[in-house]
């Protein structure tokens, strides 16, 4: 039978690592990476598995790359501190691992700002409606950046997964903004390395594109205010990360 390894990697993460790793309990193994912690992450992750490591990266793609390498299992599993496994995508990924010709699978994502289940409208950079989570060992590599790092692949993609996690992506409209300042932060300085920010005209373009996208296209009308500031978010996020990478020095 394949073994499955179940991977997190987490930047203080202590106030919510521990509902997420109750529900690995399905894998074969939990690899926790803990990236420059500063609480009580490492502690809360070593009361579910002996296998975590601890670390500091400059980069995000280097850092799920060192991560993927601690995993012994045939087929990996990659899961945020802020997401939760539902039993019934449990069962589908062990029943997947074990019957597909597949080399990786896409999962599909339920967002949640607090309490509320917003489903529509995410994409552009600003949220995930689906994400590459489930891959053989091997087949998946990320690439040099600090946030949203690019994707290299070896083998062949299979249908999504019907199973959906849960992701507790925001608290609340505030965390909403810290977010997009983050980001839009970690984007600039990616900008400024590459020498490759792209121009005002473009990014403003951008800003309109990417509203209409996420707000019509992915129908984020449907989710009335919330629909409306992903959409709105979406678009200011490359215009923001242009801006801070021509304006500020670092």
């Amino acid at each position: 039978m394949p073994k499955l390894s179940a991977l997190i990697t987490a930047h203080n993460e202590e106030d919510r690592l521990a509902s997420c790793l109750e529900t690995l309990s399905f894998s074969d193994e939990i690899v926790v990476v803990c990236d420059k912690c500063s609480d009580g992450t490492e502690e809360i992750a070593r009361k579910f598995t002996d296998k975590v490591f601890v670390g500091a990266w400059k980069l995000e793609g280097e850092r799920r790359n060192t991560a993927i390498s601690y995993c012994t299992g045939d087929w990996v599993f990659e899961i945020d501190a802020d997401e939760h496994m539902t039993p019934e995508l449990a069962k589908e990924i062990r029943t997947t691992i074990e019957t597909t010709s597949f080399d990786w699978h896409e999962v599909l994502v339920d967002n949640y700002i607090g309490e509320r289940l917003v489903r529509h409208g995410w994409g552009a950079s600003f949220g995930k409606a689906a994400y590459p989570g489930l891959f053989k060992k091997g087949v998946k590599e990320w690439g040099p950046e600090r946030l949203h790092p690019s994707l290299k692949w070896s083998g062949q993609k299979g249908p999504m997964l019907k199973g959906r996690i849960k992701h507790f992506v925001d608290r609340n409209i505030s965390d909403m903004i810290r977010r997009l300042d983050s980001y839009s932060s970690a984007r600039a300085m990616d900008l400024r390395e590459s020498g490759k920010a792209g121009s005002f005209a473009n990014n403003l373009r951008r800003l309109f594109s990417r509203f209409f996208k996420c707000y019509v296209s992915r129908k984020g009308y449907r989710e009335g205010g919330y629909g409306f500031l992903v959409a709105l978010f979406a678009g200011l996020y490359p215009l923001l990360s242009y801006l801070k990478a021509t304006l500020e020095k670092e």
